[in-house]
C-alpha cells in the first residue's frame, strides 16, 4: 500500500506532515523501529469510532509525545517524552475520555508548541480507502 500523508495545521498557524495509520496492521506497526522523525513529521492514527485507544512504546527506538483527539480534533489528552519500552512488559497510555484520533510526534513537541488541552488542531482527511 502506498504511504498517505496529511497536514496538520496547529493554533499558532505552524503545522506537521504525517502519515497515515488506518489499517489494523498500521496501526499495530506504528512508528516501530524508525531511527529518527523531524520536529515537521509525525505519525496520525485513525480509528474507526472514538474509544479509548491504548498505545505502547515496543520496539521504538524513539521518544514521543502522544496526542489524543476528539472527534472535533480537539486535544482531550496527550502524554509528553514518553521513552521507548526497554524491557517488557511494556506500560500502556491511554487517554482519559474517548478519542477518534491519536498524533504521535517527536518527543518535546507538545512543549515547544504550547500546545493544551481543547486546542483544536486542523486538518483535512484525503479519500482512505
Amino acid at each position: 500500500m502506498s504511504k498517505k500523508f496529511v497536514k496538520i495545521y496547529f493554533p499558532d498557524g505552524d503545522s506537521v506532515t504525517a502519515e497515515l495509520s488506518v489499517t489494523p496492521e498500521e496501526r499495530a506497526r506504528g512508528l516501530m523501529y524508525r531511527k529518527n522523525m523531524g520536529f515537521d513529521q509525525g505519525m496520525l492514527f485513525i480509528f474507526d469510532e472514538e474509544g479509548f485507544h491504548s498505545f505502547w512504546m515496543k520496539n521504538m527506538i524513539i521518544s514521543l509525545d502522544f496526542i489524543w483527539l476528539d472527534k472535533e480534533k480537539r486535544i482531550v489528552h496527550f502524554e509528553q517524552d514518553v521513552l521507548p519500552c526497554k524491557q517488557e512488559p511494556c506500560p500502556t497510555y491511554t487517554s482519559k475520555v474517548p478519542a477518534l484520533f491519536v498524533l504521535e510526534l517527536i518527543a518535546g513537541s507538545v512543549e515547544k508548541r504550547k500546545l493544551k488541552m481543547f486546542d483544536r488542531l486542523d486538518f483535512i482527511l484525503p479519500n482512505i480507502q
